[in-house]
């Protein structure tokens, strides 16, 4: 066996050349590619199958019966061949039939055979095929093995689709089969409604030729992308057209470390080694980062590997010259773009004035492309499923990310539904920007502090824009999430001085560092194991106790940007109150040993804790003493008191914010801290919903801290409604709850004339 997979795969490419250049029928081509595949890295059994009529036919073999060639036959999913296809892996067993999947064709004579391989022949990011190898012996095949036999593949692809062996169909870019209005549920990603006409990101690229004939000249051409690649990303992280300052400015730095990475371009040459043409070896390293994907539970390590595939195809793009991007043809008229993914430079290449929104059949919160979607003030609807299936270019789209759905084909009377919607919104987001410098004060003279959530330096832009009184949650792991690599403390310092001089003299409350558990960071290497609930891990404080060296960095670059400032500075998912004397006894380590070097420390430093775990609601006699204030997060709280976890739809819907074992909770922690002075906010979800916070403000909760877009609604509610008659019905209710809490609250704030909508 040669030494490298490039070296087994141009082994093999090298005799398969001139096989693919004969003008021999393709049935005698496959059978002479068996032979070859068999012969060349030493196995008894060579066979491949392909996707006919949409089953798994064998089409030709060496090692097993020639009487079973078109006539055995599996479906996606059966036996190990359609378990290959259907989830496009590589299967590499040492005994077949142990494997949970293996189904036994008797007409093949397989039975002497026990190892088995097999690889997905791959077309259009689909299976069309499979190839595989057996061998009498009990053995798994080396790595080099696999990766010579999934190069080979992917040359097979090209073979058998210009022979027309295999079924196209499955992902048609022509018309959907219907061409009814429909509706397209998803998951809001950038909040906001727009309508325009559909257009595909990227037509789909056609490698015409995979087997190089100059291996020389196939690698200057990849050099050559590469340069103009590069060329391209610089120009576009100059022109980028938003503020400056911003996450999203941390988003293109670490796009372009992916640009510049000199590892991916190593894998690209060793693909054009094995004799690949660019196009390819590009393709070729493509379809392993897919299948890495595909592999990673991580989401943001998931969307890092987004990243490195949206530059794969900006480089596919450049080398095989069809550079026809639907941004570079250009947008001519209003605009919801259509894509699987997208890359944060590639969203940057479109007009701003006409693109209304994105679709994606992919991305996530996380995403790097959401960053800057959010600054660009593009709304984006993710996880659409089916999309060129379901949409065709040019429909007429109505997307509304509110209601995380989009509308393909409306009717007229979807359309006029949709325009009265869009003007409402319009009419509400004007009439609470007249609320902007109006106190959210109740009727009876009660004054509210509503604060806003941010974690980037440009969320701080809503407080002039809202009029919010200050950011009761400051997210600092943010910028930790969509970095390459651990933030420098001068990076961390620079960030939440910029966040205190765009508040100004209004309160910002930092939450350190809560990472861990689903919020993993890859350059970390932290050992959390296989955890079945994340959310209830180790993560948070519990990790940055451990790990000090994180937070010594954290609070250092805290209490040298707040410098003469005041610094309210929380410590989340505490669970006794031991841990939040820890963390503050260490972040006073850190004041004692700065202001000896001359630093310049805060004027006051006033400590709080996230009360998210019911255990510290047992503890409030402890801990009260020693915070200046608390502040509840009932987005964890919600799931920990229910042992429900929220992302689970069924259990959402059943365990309600407004649940009385919830408000009474609430209350239990308000009172004590009333007594003892201690000021209680809530940050999450629940304050920002105009009901749910009339109940808090009922219970007796005064301080919130929710999303910018809420802080309008919530302060026409706060001046409609009188806290003296809430907290009385709130007593009533609570001494004896109605089974539908929500649906009475309701009543009582028609009947009083709470602003709600």
């Amino acid at each position: 066996m040669p030494l490298s997979a490039a070296a087994s795969a141009r082994e093999i490419l090298v005799r398969l050349h001139d096989v693919m250049a004969s003008r021999a029928p393709a049935q005698s081509k496959l059978n002479q590619v068996v032979q070859i595949i068999g012969e060349a890295i030493g196995s008894e059994v060579c066979s491949i199958y392909l996707l006919r009529e949409g089953v798994l036919e064998l089409f030709a073999t060496r090692g097993l019966a020639q009487e079973a060639v078109h006539v055995t036959k599996l479906a996606m999913g059966e036996g190990l061949v359609g378990t290959i296809a259907e989830d496009v892996e590589v299967l590499n067993l040492d005994e077949a039939a142990s494997h949970p999947d293996f189904a036994y064709k008797p007409e093949t004579g397989e039975d002497r055979f026990h190892s088995f391989a097999g690889v997905p022949i791959i077309r259009r990011e689909r299976a069309v095929g499979v190839l595989a190898v057996q061998h009498s012996e009990p053995r798994r095949y080396q790595d080099v093995e696999i990766e010579a036999l999934q190069t080979v593949a992917m040359v097979l692809s090209e073979l058998i689709s210009n022979a027309g062996l295999i079924d196209e169909g499955g992902q048609g870019a022509g018309r959907p089969q219907s061409t009814a209005s429909q509706r397209l549920m998803g998951q809001k990603l950038v909040d906001g409604m727009g309508s325009g006409f559909a257009v595909f990101h990227q037509p789909r690229i056609t490698i015409e030729h995979t087997v190089a004939e100059d291996t020389d000249a196939e690698r200057h051409r990849v050099y050559a992308a590469f340069d103009k690649m590069r060329e391209q990303i610089d120009r576009m992280a100059r022109e980028a057209e938003f503020g400056v300052g911003g996450e999203h400015e941390e988003v293109i730095d670490t796009y372009k470390m992916f640009a510049y990475d000199e590892g991916w371009a190593r894998r690209i040459n060793e693909a054009i080694d094995s004799g690949l043409t660019a196009e390819a070896a590009i393709e070729r390293v493509q379809q392993r980062t897919r299948q890495r994907m595909r592999q990673i539970d991580d989401p943001l390590l998931a969307d890092r590997m987004h990243d490195l595939e949206d530059l794969s195809n900006r480089l596919l793009r450049i080398v095989s010259g069809q550079m026809g991007t639907a941004a570079q043809l250009g947008l001519r008229q209003d605009t919801i773009l259509i894509a699987r993914n997208l890359g944060p430079a590639e969203l940057l290449e479109y007009d701003k004035r006409r693109l209304k929104g994105v679709v994606l059949e992919e991305g996530s919160l996380t995403a790097h492309v959401i960053i800057v979607a959010r600054a660009m003030g593009v709304p984006v609807l993710g996880r659409v499923r089916d999309t060129r299936r379901l949409i065709a270019e040019g429909d007429r789209l109505l997307l509304d990310t509110i209601e995380n759905n989009v509308f393909v084909r409306p009717s007229a009377a979807m359309e006029e539904a949709f325009d009265a919607k869009l003007t409402l919104r319009q009419k509400r987001r004007a009439a609470y920007a007249a609320l902007r410098d109006v106190a959210p004060e109740t009727k009876d003279g009660h004054r509210v502090t509503v604060m806003v959530n941010a974690g980037l330096r440009d969320d701080a832009a809503a407080l002039d824009i809202t009029g919010a009184d200050g950011i009761g949650l400051f997210r600092t792991e943010f910028q930790f999430l969509v970095s390459a690599s651990l933030p420098q403390r001068e990076r961390q310092q620079r960030l939440y001085r910029e966040v205190l001089e765009a508040a100004g003299e209004r309160p910002v409350v930092f939450r350190t560092i809560d990472i861990g558990g689903d919020k993993a960071l890859p350059y970390l290497n932290i050992e959390a194991g296989d955890e079945e609930n994340p959310a209830m891990g180790w993560r948070a404080l519990r990790l940055a106790l451990e790990r000090d060296g994180l937070m010594k960095a954290q609070a250092r670059a805290l209490l040298e940007a707040a410098g003469g400032r005041t610094l309210n500075v929380m410590f989340p998912m505490v669970s006794e109150a031991w841990e939040f004397d820890e963390a503050r006894a260490l972040f006073e380590a850190q004041r004692l040993f700065l202001s000896g070097r001359g630093k310049r420390m805060p004027n006051e430093i006033r400590y709080g804790a996230m009360l998210e775990v019911p255990a510290l609601a047992e503890q409030l006699d402890l801990i009260l003493p020693q915070v200046d204030f608390l502040s509840i997060g009932t987005n964890d709280l919600t799931q920990f008191l229910f042992a429900a976890d929220r992302a689970n739809p069924k259990l959402a819907e059943r365990y309600d914010w407004l649940s009385p074992s919830i408000l009474r909770f609430l209350r239990r922690v308000v009172e004590p801290a009333r007594a003892a002075g201690v000021p209680v906010a809530v940050c999450g979800e629940m304050g920002g919903r105009p009901l749910e916070a009339m109940a808090l403000i009922g219970v007796g909760i005064d301080r919130l801290s929710i999303t910018p877009a809420a802080v309008g609604p919530v302060k026409a509610m706060v001046r409609s409604l009188d806290r003296t008659a809430i907290a009385a019905e709130m007593d009533r209710l609570l001494a004896h709850p109605p089974r539908d809490m929500r649906g009475v609250l309701g009543a009582w704030a028609a009947t009083n004339g709470v602003e709600l909508a």
